[in-house]
């Protein structure tokens, strides 16, 4: 698989994902407020899963576009996507909480959680026009008719060999 073809696909799965962890995330905070820890705890599992997911995808999405980074230091911000900078400075602190969260806080409604819940929501606003303003050219991406590779001729047989060490003289 070619590298364009990979940056392709791993923007493809990260769609999806961030909706489910956007989305998992809201209904984990939404299950804080409520007396059924069972529930909550399954929607923290659940955004646990997604969140790796993501951040593994997210990370190969980082590391694919490394020079853009490089560049900006190198160059500094102008001209640069307000989007994505502001979305990488967000991405910081979501990591962390996040990182945190796994590690040393225990329970529904901490500080720390809701200091990733109101990071996760402006990530979630940011990586939504992030992908807005990309759709196109991830639409236009799946659309894309693909060169059509001959492997038999039209009469069902393979097709001849061609030059002189083709076998045919």
């Amino acid at each position: 698989m070619n590298k364009k073809r990979f940056i392709f696909l791993v923007d493809l799965a990260l769609v999806p994902l961030f909706i489910l962890t956007v989305y998992t995330g809201m209904e984990l905070h939404v299950a804080g407020h409520g007396a059924d820890h069972e529930a909550w705890h399954d929607w923290a599992v659940f955004h646990t899963l997604a969140g790796l997911l993501f951040t593994v995808f997210g990370a190969i999405h980082v590391r694919d576009h490394w020079g853009w980074y490089k560049s900006l230091c190198a160059k500094g911000p102008k001209g640069r996507s307000r989007i994505v900078l502001s979305l990488s400075v967000v991405c910081i602190p979501v990591l962390v909480t996040a990182v945190l969260l796994l590690c040393c806080v225990d329970g529904a409604n901490t500080p720390v959680g809701l200091l990733h819940y109101g990071a996760g929501l402006a990530a979630g606003i940011l990586g939504m026009l992030h992908i807005l303003t990309r759709a196109r050219r991830l639409y236009n991406g799946l659309a894309a008719k693909r060169p059509h590779v001959r492997t038999r001729s039209r009469s069902g047989f393979p097709p001849r060999p061609r030059g002189r060490s083709a076998g045919w003289d």
